[in-house]
């Protein structure tokens, strides 16, 4: 009994197409509750800070008076918190995932909203 519950799953899997996905060539569909990585609308953002003081793994640092918000993603661990608080939803939770790095420099995303008053 034992061999042919063996037997039936080799050939289930010899028959079988394969368990992964081929990368380059098929792309993963990704779902709509899928957490991939963090976006910020810089020209929303009131730079409050209450996303940074969220986070748990501390990924994320708003400066208000230079107008910066920084993440790294390196340390994001995409628990939605930072986006759940964020007073103005200048947040979001993109489902695509973060592009590899090689260095930690690389996982470091600084936007600054730059001053468009035009002071004449």
């Amino acid at each position: 009994m034992r061999s042919f519950t063996m037997t039936k799953t080799i050939i289930k899997n010899l028959l079988g197409g394969p368990a992964t996905l081929m990368y380059p060539k098929k792309k993963r569909v990704f779902t709509e509750i899928t957490r991939g990585r963090v976006e910020t609308d810089i020209h929303k953002c009131i730079f409050c800070g209450m996303c940074s003081r969220r986070c748990p793994t501390y990924a994320i640092t708003v400066t208000k008076d230079s107008r910066e918000w920084q993440i790294d993603r390196l340390k994001c661990c995409a628990c939605n918190l930072c986006v759940e608080i964020c007073p103005v939803k200048c947040l979001s939770m993109e489902n695509q995932y973060a592009s590899a790095t090689t260095d930690k420099a690389g996982g470091i995303v600084t936007v600054r909203l730059e001053d468009t008053t035009g002071g004449t």
